[in-house]
């Protein structure tokens, strides 16, 4: 099968637009690439240092049998069920080395925060900025300099592309991902969707929530509906950065162990039956991959957060994307999945009826992925439409097996390419006097894709929480949440507000939300029109808005747009954060720390970087 042309046209849009940054990137990773080996390179006392705590046997490997050195960069913490199961991860990982000839070494840790945990407090406006510190983090732990591969130990929201941009500043490494699984499926996500709702009209206590909450989130691994952490599992997935089939392979399931054994043959180019030269992660993660990663977004439906996060991913290899290229894609790539909240399933539903191998065998048959990429594997990305099965112990050799994820176990979750779910991606762009935004329509019922109501403006989630609860929202209405943007306040979730305009939209009001912050990865049924750039701290758009403006958001059309007289609206002024604001928002849980950020962080679009 060709390669669809569209996704051939946005392809070559990118790599000419990169042409200039690619080629200094690529030649940064050749540089690198021709130096000797650390142990080799680097001054006596450097290399006693760096093997100093490690066992004789090893130390011999690396100095003088000169054997392969892994570094291991961990998120590991057990505040995040996702990560609690990496606790253990670096012995087995060591284990498998030194069966192979070879070394392993935790190269450092990174800090790694839970949404779920934060929501709506103060410590969610250190959320974004926090892939940034992570990026550094995984930057400092390989500045060490002594590895001659790596693996990445991550899962959640903000972890896997803060590795992925620090692993991407040591190109020249090969590298693998090794992700630890989602939870089991507890309470469905719809009924704590909908115990969320009741709470927000009082009808639940905090007794009757809290105990469906726990009942939801009970035992280690990721969270089951699919929001960005488990959207980043499916982008590693069609990236080929992963040992195939690895992502939604539950943290209990005894063949977990197997896989992560894998990852350490994977990297040392051990896996397959003839020894394979591991290309390293900068030229495995070219434009076609990041392509590739984009389609796979769109056709699961899966997080808004990666608007912004590839975004940066991408650019810290040298490629440089825009919600224009994702638009496109999405224009023709066919929505190919229901996973709560695009449907009632999970993602152990979703990994039963194929995961992520079905899916991206489906988008190579019909030519909406790059067929001709490197990966981690010798056989390309053609493995990764395949799923893993065991046979025998953990610790043997050969002990996986693949086979063909194809045909769908379960057409209510994942459809063929030749019948999807819609024939356009979950994403759409939006336009118009009020700024770019984007917005997630999979999973708004159609006749919510076009809103128009007055606007009621608010300064912050808890002061559209208060109008909530004291009634003043029962109408048609645009809520404009502003000073949400990266410059603002860290552009936190406002995942919060989903009860409270869920209950809204329930009642039969017409409801949108319009914001220069970001929704949650599982932001669901009421239309959101967010990430609007440029952000009303930076003289934006939404900072002219005011209460009762009609707005107009066209999720058909692809427009936002207040709808005031044009000379009106250009004489207008733009009212701007007050000195209290400001205060509140940067200071307090460490928020003084990250004023740095604020000031140099890019606009969404530009992927919120603060690191150019």
């Amino acid at each position: 099968m060709s390669t669809h042309p569209i996704v051939t046209q946005v392809t070559e849009r990118i790599r000419a637009r990169s042409q200039d940054l690619r080629a200094a990137y690529l030649a940064q990773i050749a540089q690198m690439r021709q130096r000797d080996r650390g142990s080799d390179r680097m001054g006596c006392a450097n290399v006693a240092h760096a093997v100093a705590g490690v066992p004789g046997n090893d130390k011999l490997r690396i100095v003088a049998e000169r054997a392969p050195n892994i570094g291991v960069v961990t998120a590991y913490n057990d505040m995040l069920s996702a990560h609690a199961p990496f606790q253990h991860y670096p012995d087995l990982i060591k284990h498998e080395a030194r069966r192979l000839g070879a070394t392993a070494q935790v190269a450092g840790g990174v800090p790694a925060m839970c949404d779920g945990v934060t929501q709506g407090t103060p410590g969610m406006e250190l959320s974004l900025f926090s892939r940034d510190v992570i990026a550094m983090g995984t930057a400092v732990a390989l500045t060490h300099d002594m590895f001659d591969a790596a693996l990445m130990l991550g899962v959640c929201d903000k972890i896997v592309p803060g590795l992925l941009i620090g692993a991407l500043q040591f190109g020249h490494l090969p590298m693998v991902f090794v992700p630890a699984g989602p939870m089991p499926s507890g309470l469905s996500n719809s009924a704590k969707a909908k115990v969320r709702e009741q709470a927000a009209q009082g009808l639940v206590g905090r007794d009757g929530l809290m105990k469906a909450e726990m009942a939801a989130y009970h035992d280690q691994g990721t969270c089951t509906f699919y929001g960005t952490a488990n959207s980043n599992q499916m982008l590693l997935e069609a990236m080929g950065l992963h040992v195939p089939g690895t992502a939604f392979i539950q943290p209990g399931d005894s063949m977990r162990e197997a896989l992560t054994r894998e990852a350490v043959r994977t990297v040392l180019g051990k896996a397959a039956a003839q020894p394979f030269d591991v290309p390293a992660i900068g030229e495995v993660v070219d434009e076609r991959c990041i392509v590739n990663a984009m389609v796979a977004l769109l056709a699961t439906g899966g997080s808004t957060n990666h608007l912004i996060h590839w975004v940066a991913v991408a650019r810290a290899a040298g490629i440089l994307i825009d919600w224009n290229d994702f638009s496109e894609l999405s224009d023709v790539v066919p929505l190919l999945t229901r996973v709560y909240p695009n449907g009632s399933a999970d993602v152990n539903e979703f990994q039963a009826a194929g995961g992520p191998g079905f899916v991206i065998g489906e988008l190579l048959g019909a030519g909406l992925m790059h067929a001709d990429v490197l990966t981690v594997r010798a056989g390309g990305i053609a493995e990764y439409a395949n799923i893993p099965h065991m046979r025998g112990e953990p610790s043997a050799e050969g002990v996986l097996h693949w086979e063909s994820a194809a045909p769908s176990k379960n057409e209510a979750v994942a459809r063929p390419a030749a019948n999807p779910f819609s024939a356009t991606g979950g994403l759409k762009l939006l336009q118009g006097n009020l700024g770019r935004s984007v917005i997630k329509v999979s999973s708004v019922p159609d006749d919510r894709h076009v809103v128009e109501a007055p606007a009621r403006v608010f300064d912050s989630q808890g002061e559209l929480q208060k109008a909530f609860a004291a009634g003043e929202l029962d109408r048609d209405v645009v809520c404009v949440v502003r000073w949400q943007g990266p410059q603002a306040n860290g552009m936190p979730e406002l995942h919060k507000l989903t009860p409270p305009l869920s209950v809204l939209q329930g009642k039969g009001f017409k409801v949108a939300l319009v914001t220069d912050g970001r929704m949650s990865g599982a932001s669901g049924k009421v239309p959101a029109a967010i990430h609007v750039s440029p952000e009303a701290a930076a003289g934006g758009p939404l900072a002219k808005v005011r209460d009762g403006d009609l707005i107009r958001l066209d999720a058909v059309a692809g427009t936002l747009a207040v709808l005031v007289p044009e000379a009106e609206w250009a004489t207008r002024t733009a009212d701007t954060m007050s000195a209290e604001q400001r205060l509140a928002d940067g200071h307090g849980l460490g928020r003084e720390l990250f004023a740095g950020m604020r000031r140099n962080a890019r606009a969404a679009e530009e992927g919120a970087c603060t690191w150019l």
